[in-house]
């Protein structure tokens, strides 16, 4: 620490120190709340609030780490994902808000369904924020969830006994490995990025196997096309969320296994996101 950072004390003068600062803002704003356990209007109602001296170690070494490329999520062991907090942790992915799509249009299609109640499937659950999130949207629904991972199942456990999601099961499995019976909704976020992706330098803190895939990130996504119609019940829906510029491939995949009415829904930034597709009469 140098003697200019010594010298602050307040929350007034440490956001004058990290304006301008390479780290996003959010981040470090949402590691002081996190520290100071206040919310975020704390900050501009009590610019003259002094920090503790262990209050000040602990935001110093949350800005460390986050400077060596660790996410905040993994600082303060949880993420919001529609309307709700999950624990996170480096076993798991952190729920983007662009996921949230991929619940919006399993809550549009079962309402648009004849079923009351249904069955619904969740590969590689992760923090399990899909699964216990269509739980707790559909609660006349029941949900199994399933991870390779025993310590993201852990994870996943823990989140749906805290958020009471009653009706969500988890098992591990490699993708369709341990699975029996029939669903009316298959969802997944699988790995989709490339082995030689750019992207991924900025994302060494997350495990590598739920984001890195091969064949151009598009290996595990034609792996649950194939095999989800023999799990799935006739006019199912197969849901999978993928990268903004594989839209027309995932297409290719899902119409090379016999999907039905076939689309690629966009993110809130307005990029290719999930790809959806129907079983037919025919497996």
């Amino acid at each position: 620490m140098t003697k200019t950072e010594q010298l602050i004390l307040t929350l007034s003068d440490i956001k004058a120190l990290y304006r301008s600062d390479s780290l996003p803002r959010h981040w470090w704003q949402g590691w002081l709340c996190h520290v100071l356990d206040q919310p975020s209007s704390f900050l501009i109602t009590h610019d003259d609030h002094v920090l503790t001296p262990k209050q000040r170690q602990l935001f110093d070494e949350g800005i460390a780490k986050m400077r060596q490329g660790v996410p905040l999520a993994y600082l303060t062991g949880e993420q919001a994902f529609f309307g709700r907090i999950f624990a996170v942790n480096e076993h798991t992915l952190i729920p983007r808000p662009d996921t949230e799509r991929l619940i919006e249009v399993v809550l549009d299609w079962a309402a648009k369904s004849p079923l009351d109640a249904g069955y619904i499937l969740d590969l590689g659950t992760g923090s399990g924020c899909i699964a216990i999130t269509l739980a707790k949207e559909l609660p006349s629904w029941q949900v199994l969830a399933v991870d390779f991972s025993d310590e993201a199942l852990k994870v996943a456990n823990d989140n749906a006994k805290r958020l009471s999601a009653n009706h969500c099961q988890f098992a591990r499995s490699d993708w369709f490995e341990n699975i029996e019976g029939a669903f009316d909704v298959i969802v997944s976020n699988p790995p989709y990025i490339a082995q030689d992706d750019e992207h991924l330098a900025t994302l060494v803190a997350e495990p590598i196997t739920a984001l890195v895939a091969k064949d151009d990130g598009l290996y595990d996504i034609e792996i649950i096309a194939s095999q989800a119609q023999r799990f799935l019940n006739k006019d199912g829906l197969l849901a999978v969320e993928h990268g903004y510029d594989q839209g027309m491939s995932v297409r290719q995949i899902f119409d090379k296994y016999g999907y039905d009415d076939i689309k690629t829904i966009q993110d809130y930034g307005g990029n290719d996101r999930l790809t959806v597709g129907v079983r037919g009469v025919s497996r």
